[in-house]
């Protein structure tokens, strides 16, 4: 029976800036598609990071201590990818799907942890009749910790699907178009839970959360049917020994090339993370710049990390080598970095915002790269493409996690020394703190190039019987 043809035929490809990403085993519309987990995952971490963090310190009135144990308990999850794109790798079923069922239980997971979140949230602000001592703080870390498998869940298993469906050559693009769709599902939902809980109430909060909840579910639900082809297994196939995790992970490292590749994941993330909480504080407070200009911000990083997207899927479609155009995106973060650090001294706002660009745009080429480089590794022995993108998704879970963390911590401690004088009367200033936290991600920027360094590769000229190069005809 012949396949009915995707609407998406019908519009011209320029006007499709991902067009080329599609494939006769994966076509434009199935793609698309399968592309809406990414969006239920950028609106679950919009909610667990942005929006319910600031609820929950303003209009609950928590301890901002409390609230940043509950977002660090999701990136606790992050180690475990590996270990879920592992088991979807060597999942057995009678009807042979691997990926789907582990994009079915990441969204119940995902559902489940926000639907109960908004009650566990009331709790711990107090919003309770009956007082259990401590009952707020656990019922809100189970329902973080929930969302938190739920996301790394469907995002491991995801990725793993759309690039099992994916050609060598579209695969590229298929991973820059799911980080479009995750970037999208982020800002989309920023501003309509944003608009939603513009009248706060209790009554409010359940309803939003509870629908984003179901929105993610339905979003899911859309993206997986029919998207992994029936293979029926035998009662003997799936009561054949599963190879072991600890196995499949030393074959994944035996070259040696996977561990360092996650090292340089893990520096690179924390180099370009650091700064995530404190770019708008710096441009209020050390540029003066006005609520409604440093919330330019985001949009500025947003629209770079874009451009990086598009220009990585480009280039490696071309058949460029992304180990070396990694190299190019840490150089870029560099200068970013930069010039965030010289538009204090030169009051030079314009150079501000640039630099957030730039961030975003280095970041945005490091991710794909690296994430393209990542899925190349089990090409080498037996290990799954599932465990190789769990790997890398908790290098960088985990490094971005960490990296928040510490560039919070990090301008606090140097601000305090500073401002009691401390460090020098020459600086004795607000903006030492946060220039420490740029020259600490510019030296792990250094790092990253270090460590990366031996996996680029260089291509050797052509050579005639003399073994000097040969001149072009």
């Amino acid at each position: 029976m012949s396949q009915r043809p995707s609407p998406f035929t019908r519009i011209p490809a320029e006007f499709l800036p991902f067009a080329d990403a599609a494939s006769a085993d994966l076509p434009m519309g199935q793609l698309l598609r399968l592309s809406l987990f990414q969006v239920s995952v950028g609106m679950a971490s919009v909610m667990l990071l942005g929006t319910l963090n600031r609820v929950m310190i303003v209009e609950l009135g928590v301890a901002a201590t409390v609230v940043a144990i509950m977002i660090a308990l999701p990136v606790l999850i992050a180690p475990f990818r590996a270990l879920l794109g592992f088991r979807s790798d060597t999942h057995r079923s009678a009807i042979g799907w691997k990926r789907i069922p582990y994009l079915w239980f990441g969204s119940i997971w995902q559902m489940g942890g926000l639907a109960v979140m908004p009650f566990a949230l009331l709790v711990l602000g107090g919003h309770s009749t009956l007082h259990v001592p401590y009952a707020g703080e656990a019922l809100a870390a189970i329902s973080f910790l929930m969302a938190g498998v739920g996301i790394h869940m469907t995002q491991t298993a995801g990725l793993a699907l759309a690039c099992d469906r994916a050609t060598p050559e579209t695969r590229p693009k298929v991973v820059a178009l799911l980080y479009v769709m995750f970037l999208i599902g982020m800002g989309a939902s920023a501003l309509i839970v944003g608009w939603l809980l513009r009248d706060f109430s209790d009554l409010r909060l359940i309803r939003v959360v509870q629908g984003a909840a179901v929105v993610g579910m339905v979003l899911n639900l859309i993206a997986l049917w029919r998207q992994e082809k029936v293979r029926p297994m035998s009662a003997e196939e799936r009561a054949a020994p599963r190879p072991r995790f600890s196995d499949a992970w030393s074959d994944l490292l035996s070259g040696g090339r996977a561990g360092r590749l996650l090292a340089v994941v893990f520096l690179g993330t924390m180099a370009f993370n650091m700064q995530d909480v404190l770019l708008e504080p710096y441009g209020g407070e050390i540029l003066g710049l006005s609520v409604s200009s440093t919330t330019v911000l985001t949009a500025m990083w947003a629209t770079g990390a874009l451009a990086g997207y598009g220009l990585s899927a480009r280039l490696l479609g071309l058949g460029r080598d992304p180990i070396r155009l990694s190299c190019g995106g840490i150089l870029v973060g560099i200068a970013a970095f930069s010039a965030v650090i010289f538009s204090a001294p030169m009051q030079a706002p314009l150079l501000f915002f640039t630099g957030a660009g730039l961030i975003g745009f280095g970041g945005g080429i490091f991710a794909v790269c690296t994430l393209i480089s990542t899925m190349s590794l089990p090409e080498q022995g037996f290990a799954g493409r599932g465990l190789a993108l769990g790997a890398w998704g908790a290098a960088q879970a985990t490094a971005s996690g960490l990296a928040i963390a510490l560039g919070g911590a990090l301008r606090d401690i140097v601000n305090i020394q500073a401002l009691q004088g401390n460090l020098g009367t020459a600086l004795n200033s607000n903006a030492t703190g946060y220039s420490v936290v740029y020259h600490t991600e510019i030296a792990l920027l250094f790092i990253t190039l270090i460590v990366l360094g031996p996996l680029a590769t260089r291509k050797r000229r052509a050579t005639g019987p003399t073994g000097l190069p040969e001149f072009p005809t």
